[in-house]
């Protein structure tokens, strides 16, 4: 076998593009390596990796890649339309990503603002949805994810699933909301017990738990407010 026809599946699976992926993550490929993930397969004269190489060699790179047209990238002998579309897409994913601005995120200074971020989404829910705001440094909001639904209690907020999305958005803080779908945001003992236990869980991880807000019909109650933090 020589080097000119080896295969994907002559490549031993741990070294494989998608495998190493999996187990190390997308930064700990090469871009030959990520392009061959999003070609997927070669033909059969060449491997993805062979086809993808060839493919930078051609444009000198990515510079020269995220600005070809579909006609030039469909020239590349083994990139067909359907490989050349997928391509393009991906790289003006990256360019939309690239002119994200910091400002355009949602600022929380204060209980209101965080209650307005979520208010028309969430008080017309039917069943209890415990949502959290990962934050940066500068209480901008990363990111919002809904973790648990259903009535809470300790049992069911678990602290490893909160600080767990927060490590993984290299958050400086969090906010936990949830809704009362009886529309009263009144806190309930567990509330207080579930803030309580996140909280002390934050201060030892040196993630702070801002507030947890409790939604109800177009009000709010802040526990951060009513004394609890």
């Amino acid at each position: 076998m020589t080097k000119e026809t080896f295969m994907i599946r002559d490549v031993p699976v741990e070294d494989r593009p998608r495998e190493r992926l999996i187990a190390n993550g997308a930064a700990s490929l090469s871009n030959h390596e990520l392009l061959a993930i999003i070609l997927r397969t070669g033909t059969k004269a060449e491997s993805v990796l062979q086809i993808a190489n060839r493919l930078l060699q051609a444009f000198e790179g990515l510079r020269l890649l995220k600005e070809a047209s579909l006609e030039e990238i469909t020239s590349i002998k083994g990139i067909g339309e359907a490989k050349a579309v997928q391509i393009m897409s991906a790289l003006e994913l990256g360019r939309r990503i690239s002119q994200l601005k910091f400002e355009d995120r949602y600022v929380i200074r204060s209980p209101e603002d965080g209650a307005n971020y979520v208010m028309e989404e969430m008080r017309f829910l039917t069943q209890e949805h415990f949502v959290c705001l990962y934050l940066n440094t500068k209480n901008q909001v990363l990111h919002k994810q809904t973790l648990f639904i259903g009535s809470l209690n300790a049992s069911i907020v678990h602290p490893r699933e909160v600080f767990k999305e927060a490590f993984r958005r290299s958050a400086a803080s969090i906010i936990c909301i949830h809704n009362h779908p009886s529309g009263d945001p009144g806190p309930s003992r567990e509330d207080i017990d579930v803030t309580k236990r996140l909280a002390e869980c934050g201060k030892i991880l040196g993630i702070e738990l801002l507030d947890h807000l409790i939604i109800g019909e177009k009000k709010f109650v802040s526990l951060k407010e009513k004394g609890y933090l």
